[in-house]
């Protein structure tokens, strides 16, 4: 019943590999839609978003503007932190149920959380193993301008927003290079899934490797 976390900056082909993985049946919860549904209408949430960023975060039909309250806290890193101190306490407790619920119903189920904030919320939590997709920044911003169609200018900034290469890398067990073809990252996803005991051994023992270590410093 191994736990695991997805994650990748924007346009990495995450999603590609969530999806490749459900086909091989993985239960795949996912933080963005978990965030949507927290935020919903009449939430608790989203009540106290309006309380802190005000009511036109609220369209007339009760539910949030995104694009509201995107353009109210990019590039502010103070309102940035104001609006995950209302949200993440949210989103934990309802993925920690999602985990709950697919494990109770398949005790042998692979779950993969497909979280982007990974790193800047998630990172400390137990998982079994850490799978990030990456792609050097040039090539998520040529994706950004050819397939979302952004100016350069906010790909760019859309990128700079997220927390760096460097430190997804720094806290991965597995790699999955996105760079090339949505075969070749289909490929090492399929090596992934077919090696998954042995990566999830190995994480294992590392982990217990370090524990022991830092029990001998003391």
């Amino acid at each position: 019943m191994p736990l695991i976390a997805l994650t990748g900056g924007i346009a990495s082909g995450k999603s590609t590999i969530a999806g490749r993985l459900a086909e091989h049946g993985a239960v795949i919860v996912d933080a963005d839609q978990i965030v949507r549904d927290v935020q919903a209408a009449g939430s608790p949430v989203l009540h106290d978003i309006a309380a802190e960023f005000g009511a036109s975060m609220i369209r007339p039909d009760g539910t949030l503007d995104r694009a509201a309250l995107g353009g109210r806290v990019f590039g502010d890193d103070a309102a940035v932190a104001r609006l995950n101190a209302i949200v993440h306490p949210a989103v934990r407790a309802e993925s920690a149920r999602r985990f709950e619920e697919a494990f109770a119903a398949d005790p042998r189920a692979v779950v993969v959380y497909d979280v982007p904030l990974l790193v800047e919320a998630r990172v400390d939590d137990p998982w079994d193993l850490v799978v990030v997709a990456h792609a050097p920044a040039e090539v998520r911003q040529r994706r950004l301008v050819e397939l979302r169609g952004m100016t350069a200018q906010d790909a760019a900034a859309r990128i700079a927003s997220q927390v760096s290469d460097h430190a997804r890398l720094a806290v991965a067990d597995v790699v999955i290079d996105t760079s090339g073809s949505i075969d070749e990252t289909l490929r090492q996803t399929d090596e992934v899934w077919e090696r998954l005991p042995a990566l999830v051994a190995e994480r294992t023992e590392r982990t217990e490797r370090a524990e022991r270590a830092e029990h001998a410093e003391r």
